[in-house]
């Protein structure tokens, strides 16, 4: 069992009978009162996100979840389609709502951990960070500025990246799939 003191990004919990994932959690305390564990939980099965408050003394079952090596096919009208690494065969989808922002990163062929939950894949894990090819890039015009200035880019997934001047189309970078954040180029 989990308490409240013990969420924090990337805990999965159960709520309710269904699995969520801590996304941020903040302790706060009023004057002479309990502390308050203020949390944003995504549900693994919809892909809501919801803010929820927990008391000190609240306990959680902690989410059994185990995870299958999966290949990212390909993705048709807003719909993520999968098979299993060492079967292709076995075949899933999942939803765009369901991948978040994670979606922008995925490329065909891409190995992804699947998460599943009472035998149903809910979900799948990312890489934290993966290297991706700049397929559209403006050039890059300093002017005066006194600290390095960024563009946006277009990534070969379609996604869109801020980055320093210096990247060029056909550039190779290392992007954090969490953040969406330029991480380096790579050589």
């Amino acid at each position: 069992m989990l308490t409240a003191g013990d969420l924090r990004k990337g805990v999965r919990i159960i709520i309710d009978g269904e699995p969520y994932e801590v996304l941020d959690s903040n302790p706060m305390k009023k004057a002479q009162r309990r502390v308050v564990i203020q949390t944003k939980l995504k549900n693994l099965l919809t892909g809501n996100a919801l803010e929820r408050n927990f008391h000190q003394g609240e306990a959680f079952e902690e989410a059994e979840l185990t995870k299958l090596s999966s290949k990212f096919l390909y993705n048709h009208r807003g719909t993520y389609f999968f098979s299993e690494e060492k079967n292709p065969s076995k075949r899933f989808e999942l939803s765009e709502a369901l991948l978040g922002t994670q979606a922008n990163f995925l490329k065909p062929n891409k190995i992804v951990d699947a998460i599943i939950f009472n035998e149903k894949v809910v979900s799948v894990s990312l890489p934290i960070k993966t290297s991706l090819k700049v397929t559209e890039a403006p050039p890059g015009v300093k002017g005066d500025s006194a600290q390095g200035g960024t563009k946006i880019v277009t990534l070969e997934t379609g996604a869109q990246v801020s980055v320093p001047l210096f990247v060029e189309e056909g550039d190779v970078i290392e992007v954090n799939t969490e953040t969406g954040e330029y991480t380096r180029r790579v050589e």
